[in-house]
């Protein structure tokens, strides 16, 4: 198994061309970036060390290459929708097509994304739960995860409650979101609907959380209403439901994580989940790791939550590429 993903290495090559474009070049595309994407770049910048000249123009070449295929920059709508729908699918290119075309301006929520998430939970947590959920639905799920994980359990089921029964984000509540957060959404009159929050987004959370929290919320979920709570978990894929993909799936997955995460994430989970596991690793691997797990010891509940919802990251990618197909929950079909 490598160690080194996909991501990895193309995150490596970002850092590489930025740093041979020069400071100037490199601050105005980071100015197009996302909170997440800088970091990943800014942080393999930092560790840059032994890059050598062909590595250099490799990259380079490989960038001339690629802008030279690209004569048109035109960006009509159509032509962003178009793009969108395919690489995306419709139902989740409908709200980036939303925030792209209808020219809403999130400058509020895209501070948010900047900040620190203990620091974002201490800014929200007084507020009313229905301004939390809608502030929330605008964050990534795993940002949403830590963010609740800041608040107390009755605080954070009842925002994640609210979450999951959020039809839409109307314009009336983008003007109380301009109250609490600096200028949310200008011109909140002329914004539609947003499909935000949900089933599936409250799906999306639980899947970043750990078990005893995530347990907790289905839990109080269950007690308002027990189907809402079926149909959640029904979307939900934990590090259990990994023993669903098959067996390329699996090959593919045991390329992108390291033995060390594997271990540690595996500590509590089935003898199905491990046997599967070893099955699709040579003989000789498999004999290594399983001799390595045994070794192991006892590991701290949370370690093994948090590489768990590591390599779940991974499963998501490569679902979302297509490259591998994951079941959700209790669900027997297949989504890709």
């Amino acid at each position: 198994m490598a160690s080194i993903s996909k991501d990895d290495i193309a995150i490596r090559r970002s850092a590489i061309l930025l740093m041979s474009l020069g400071e100037d070049a490199a601050v105005e595309v980071f100015k197009y970036l996302g909170p997440k994407e800088v970091q990943k770049i800014g942080l393999a910048m930092a560790a840059m060390d032994n890059v050598t000249r062909e590595q250099v123009e490799a990259v380079l070449a490989d960038f001339v290459a690629g802008t030279q295929n690209r004569a048109n920059f035109g960006a009509a709508d159509e032509y962003i929708r178009s793009v969108l729908t395919k690489a995306l699918g419709s139902d989740k290119a409908a709200n980036l097509l939303d925030r792209i075309l209808q020219g809403g301006d999130n400058t509020g929520i895209e501070q948010l994304k900047w900040m620190d998430s203990v620091a974002v939970a201490e800014l929200i947590k007084n507020e009313h739960p229905q301004i939390i959920a809608t502030i929330l639905v605008h964050l990534e799920p795993d940002q949403c995860s830590e963010i609740l994980n800041q608040f107390v359990e009755r605080l954070r089921n009842d925002v994640l409650l609210r979450i999951a029964t959020l039809e839409g984000v109307q314009p009336t509540a983008l003007r109380e979101l301009n109250e609490v957060l600096t200028q949310l959404l200008s011109g909140a009159d002329r914004v539609k609907k947003s499909a935000l929050g949900g089933e599936s987004m409250t799906a999306e959370i639980l899947n970043f959380m750990g078990g005893v929290i995530e347990t907790s919320a289905l839990n109080a979920i269950r007690e308002y209403d027990p189907e809402l709570a079926q149909r959640i978990q029904d979307k939900m894929f934990t590090f259990e439901n990994v023993v669903e993909i098959d067996d390329r799936g699996i090959q593919l997955l045991l390329r992108e994580i390291s033995s060390d995460s594997l271990i540690i994430a595996m500590k509590g989970t089935s003898e199905t989940l491990r046997n599967k596991i070893f099955k699709n690793m040579s003989s000789r691997a498999a004999e290594m790791l399983r001799d390595d797990f045994e070794a192991k010891g006892a590991v701290k509940v949370s370690e093994v939550e948090a590489e768990q919802r590591e390599i779940l990251k991974v499963v998501r990618r490569l679902a979302d590429e297509g490259q591998i197909a994951i079941a959700k929950g209790g669900s027997e079909g297949f989504v890709e």
